[in-house]
């Protein structure tokens, strides 16, 4: 019998870290393309760092500082109430970060290879930043913020060292799908992890499938 908690906390917790790094990501993202600030490459490269860091020395260095033991994780639960390990919350911020590349990069891809006439025209015409971006850039780059989403969405359903260090292995709480699998494999209960790792596999598939359909014009072409 598959338990379905695992499957559904993983959907719930891509789409809350999505939605989240969809709103910080689209400002950093405009920021990194069009600034000439000097500080602009440790930016980049701090952004960067969750593609080529082992999940593992993230989710350590995020376990010491959210600890109660900790004084950022002491302020964090006697300030803010919060208390961010062994709990959802906890994955969301650590997914938030492990994941952010995954959304910055192809937005700030699609704004950097903009041409630059559309913001001129825009300032020319009196329009703020804020206004250029919702209004001009944001609709020019729309493969772009798909691509950006889905990759976020597919990134966070597949992760599993972070999440292991920061929520532990609580059933219904923190026991998302990739931790089910491994407690599966642990338990020399193959069929099941295979369930888990054949839903994950095709979910991720489908989405990933469909954003080269509709950024390839496969869709369109197909219809007409």
């Amino acid at each position: 019998m598959i338990d379905w908690q695992p499957l559904l906390l993983t959907l719930k917790l891509a789409l809350v870290s999505t939605t989240v790094l969809f709103v910080v990501a689209i400002p950093l993202a405009w920021w990194l393309a069009y600034s000439r600030k000097r500080i602009k490459p440790v930016i980049e490269a701090l952004v960067s760092m969750p593609l080529v860091l082992p999940p593992t020395v993230l989710g350590f260095y995020l376990l010491v500082a959210f600890s109660p033991n900790n004084s950022f994780g002491a302020w964090l639960q006697d300030v803010l109430g919060l208390q961010l390990l062994f709990s959802f919350e906890g994955l969301v911020v650590a997914s938030v970060i492990y994941s952010l590349p995954f959304m910055v990069h192809p937005i700030q891809s699609g704004l950097t290879n903009l041409p630059p006439s559309l913001r001129e025209a825009a300032y020319v015409m009196g329009k703020s930043p804020f206004t250029t971006l919702l209004r001009v850039l944001l609709p020019n780059i729309k493969p772009a913020l798909l691509t950006g989403i889905v990759l976020t969405f597919a990134h966070t359903v597949g992760e599993f060292g972070v999440v292991l260090m920061i929520g532990g292995n609580m059933p219904g709480k923190t026991k998302v799908a990739s931790i089910a699998i491994y407690d599966e494999v642990e338990a020399l209960n193959y069929g099941a992890a295979n369930v888990y790792s054949l839903i994950l596999f095709a979910v991720t598939f489908a989405i990933l499938l469909a954003v080269y359909l509709v950024n390839g014009g496969y869709l369109k072409r197909f219809w007409q």
